[in-house]
């Protein structure tokens, strides 16, 4: 089993639905911005509900990148976020000129809310919540500190699509709900693929101009924007996966339990669920001091994983000049030091997550 994700299991199981929606596009001749991205992003808002409006874009870096743009935060503002995401959540504040300020993960790997209000200033403008792995974060309490404190909330929900925190998706709790269709997704496109979720109407005009070099209306610019656009045949394509979501949600939750029931290990801490918290298993994640020695002991086994992610955000070299430290940040570096993500994908037999779960279990 060397390969970690196999995506070609699940478009075999809707494979005429994805032809047929492949060829409708090339058929209409309009592949950009038409009726195929229009329906999508209202079938998107409809199905995540909370009266939102969905504005797709080219990426979930996009999203963010332009999320923390249309807010209005820039030069010298600062953006609480967590220390144990992935670094385009990062690059969503940095590339607006904004100081990101990273907060620790509690035992659910989203960020704790008990450390946020410790870390609000003067020059805090907005919280950045992350949906890490599938799972919710603590939403009302993290809403409840913003709302107190005036700060806007962006949710990146890469990894959630239709989780939710008592009964409210995520994307619909914060101003902007920043959302990732890259291929591996939940709900992945066959391509780069993003969009955001937004409750008021004149700022999903805003995303719209902005993700069209700044226009609304052609050759008139409002806004420095950008070419971010959801391609026609991506849009095509994640209106098919849409309408079998809910399934594949099913189907890993189902691959999940076996995982769960399945691992006995006293060095291997298993995932846990918050009380509230809904949970999409994006990514099947165990941890143990013994990580590396597992990694390279599967691989021997020809059993692949992946590390979700070995370098927190605020050690890696391209963030050397905000002047953090090994050590400032020990939750999170040592999440980063024990995470391993076993093989975990729709279409997975019982045979493979039982070879899987006999070689963690002989270790």
């Amino acid at each position: 089993m060397k390969v970690y994700d196999r995506l070609d299991r699940q478009y075999e199981m809707f494979a005429e639905e994805y032809k047929q929606a492949a060829m409708r596009v090339l058929d209409s001749g309009w592949y950009i911005l038409g009726r195929e991205c229009e329906s999508f992003e209202q079938e998107f808002a409809s199905y995540i509900g909370g009266d939102s409006y969905c504005v797709g874009l080219n990426s979930g870096l996009d999203a963010l990148i332009l999320a923390v743009r249309a807010l209005g935060i820039g030069a010298g503002d600062e953006v609480i976020v967590p220390a144990n995401t992935y670094i385009a959540t990062v690059l969503g504040i940095t590339e607006n000129g904004a100081v990101p300020v990273f907060v620790e993960p509690d035992e659910y790997y989203n960020i704790d809310a008990g450390k946020i209000e410790a870390a609000i200033t003067g020059r805090t403008k907005a919280i950045i919540v992350v949906h890490l792995y599938g799972q919710a974060a603590n939403m009302k309490r993290i809403k409840d500190i913003a709302d107190r404190y005036g700060l806007k909330l962006i949710e990146d929900c890469a990894q959630s699509h239709t989780a939710e925190f008592d009964g409210k998706a995520t994307g619909t709790w914060g101003d902007v709900g920043c959302f990732s269709f890259y291929p591996t997704k939940n709900l992945g496109a066959f391509g780069d693929g993003g969009a955001v979720l937004v409750r008021d109407k004149d700022l999903a005009a805003k995303f719209r101009a902005l993700r069209n070099y700044g226009s609304s209306v052609k050759y008139h610019n409002d806004y420095c924007g950008v070419n971010s656009r959801l391609d026609e045949m991506q849009a095509a394509l994640l209106r098919v996966k849409l309408s079998h979501l809910a399934e594949l949600i099913a189907e890993r939750k189902k691959l999940k339990e076996i995982y769960l029931s399945g691992i006995k290990h006293k060095d291997i801490i298993l995932p846990a669920v918050r009380d509230g918290a809904g949970h999409v298993w994006h990514l099947f994640v165990i941890r143990t001091e013994r990580r590396n020695e597992l990694h390279d002991y599967l691989e021997a086994k020809g059993i692949h994983t992946q590390i979700h992610y070995p370098i927190p955000p605020h050690m890696q070299k391209c963030y050397e000049y905000l002047g953090h430290h090994k050590g400032e940040l020990p939750i999170a570096e040592k999440y980063a030091d024990e995470v391993l993500s076993l093989p975990f994908y729709n279409g997975m037999t019982e045979e493979e997550i039982n070879c899987v779960i006999e070689a963690v279990n002989e270790f």
